[in-house]
C-alpha cells in the first residue's frame, strides 16, 4: 500500500457487508453510508416495510442488495444470515451489528425479565453474530480468497458512563459488548480479521428528532445534554461515516479490541 494515495486505504467498493438492524437508525445510516462507498449489502431487520424502504434507497445509489426479514435471535438465524452473504456475493468482508434495544425503568420498577431482554438483543445477539461471521471469515482466509474481515459492533458512551434515568440494563450490556470487542480483538488478532465498535452518544435519527426541536422540553433536555459535550451540539448522521468507513477498510488493519467514541468530546470530560 503507497501512502502516496492514501485514499485507497478507505476503498471498500465491490466487499460485502452485512448490517443487522438495518431499519434502525444506525442500521440506516450504516447502509447509505456502506452503499455509497460501493458495497454488495445484505440488510437484515425485522421491520419489514421499513427495510424495504432502506433496501430501495441503497439499491437506488447503486448498490446490489439482499434483503433479509429478519432478527438475528438464535445461533440459527445468525448463520443464516452469513450464509445469506456467501451465496449472494461469495464471502463476507464486513459484519455491522446495528441490532438491539434499549428499554428504560428504575431498578425497582425493571422486571427481571426486561433486563434480560436488553442483555439479550444487545449483548448475546452482537456474540452470536461476531461467532458467525468470524467462522466464515477464517474460512476464507484459511481458503486464501480473503485476508481477514471487519467486525464492527454497536456500543454507547453508556458503555463507559452511567446515567440516572433508569438505565441499568442498557448501561450494563454495553459495557458488555465493549468487553466482546476486547476480547475478540484480542482472540482474532492473528487471524487479520479486527474487530471494533462505533460507540456514539446521541445523534439525529426518528428516535431523537425531538430533542433537536424548539419547544420548551426540547431545549431544556438539549441544554443539560450539551452543558456535557465539548463541540457544543449533538451528532449528525454524516458525523458516523467516518469512523464507519475507518473501521470497515484497510485503513483501520492495525486497530482492534478498539471502541471509537464518536460523541464529541462527551465522555473526555
Amino acid at each position: 500500500m503507497s501512502l502516496s494515495n492514501p485514499l485507497t486505504m478507505f476503498e471498500v467498493a465491490g466487499q460485502t457487508a452485512l448490517i443487522t438492524g438495518a431499519s434502525g437508525a444506525f442500521g440506516m445510516v450504516a447502509a447509505r453510508i456502506l452503499a455509497g462507498a460501493g458495497c454488495n449489502l445484505v440488510l437484515a431487520a425485522g421491520n419489514q416495510s421499513a427495510l424495504e424502504e432502506i433496501a430501495e434507497d441503497c439499491r437506488a445509489m447503486g448498490a446490489a442488495v439482499t434483503a433479509l426479514n429478519a432478527r438475528p435471535s438464535d445461533e440459527a438465524a445468525c448463520a443464516s444470515m452469513v450464509a445469506a452473504a456467501v451465496k449472494a456475493y461469495g464471502g463476507l468482508d464486513i459484519l455491522v451489528v446495528a441490532s438491539g434495544m434499549n428499554k428504560v425503568a428504575l431498578i425497582n420498577d425493571m422486571a427481571p425479565e426486561t433486563f434480560t431482554d436488553v442483555m439479550d438483543a444487545n449483548v448475546t445477539q452482537s456474540w452470536l453474530l461476531a461467532r458467525a461471521a468470524a467462522g466464515q471469515m477464517k474460512a476464507q482466509v484459511a481458503a486464501g480468497t480473503h485476508q481477514g474481515g471487519k467486525i464492527v459492533l454497536v456500543s454507547s458512551a453508556r458503555g463507559l458512563l452511567g446515567h440516572p434515568a433508569g438505565y441499568t440494563a442498557y448501561c450494563a450490556s454495553k459495557a458488555a459488548t465493549d468487553g466482546i470487542v476486547k476480547a475478540l480483538g484480542c482472540e482474532l488478532g492473528a487471524t487479520g480479521i479486527t474487530v471494533n465498535a462505533i460507540a456514539p452518544t446521541v445523534f439525529r435519527s426518528p428516535l431523537t428528532a425531538w430533542m433537536f426541536g424548539e419547544d420548551d422540553r426540547a431545549k431544556a433536555v438539549r441544554a443539560g445534554f450539551l452543558a456535557r459535550v465539548p463541540k457544543g451540539r449533538l451528532g449528525e448522521p454524516e458525523d458516523l461515516a467516518g469512523p464507519l468507513l475507518f473501521l470497515a477498510s484497510k485503513a483501520s488493519d492495525f486497530y482492534t479490541g478498539h471502541i471509537l467514541y464518536a460523541d464529541g468530546g462527551y465522555t473526555a470530560g
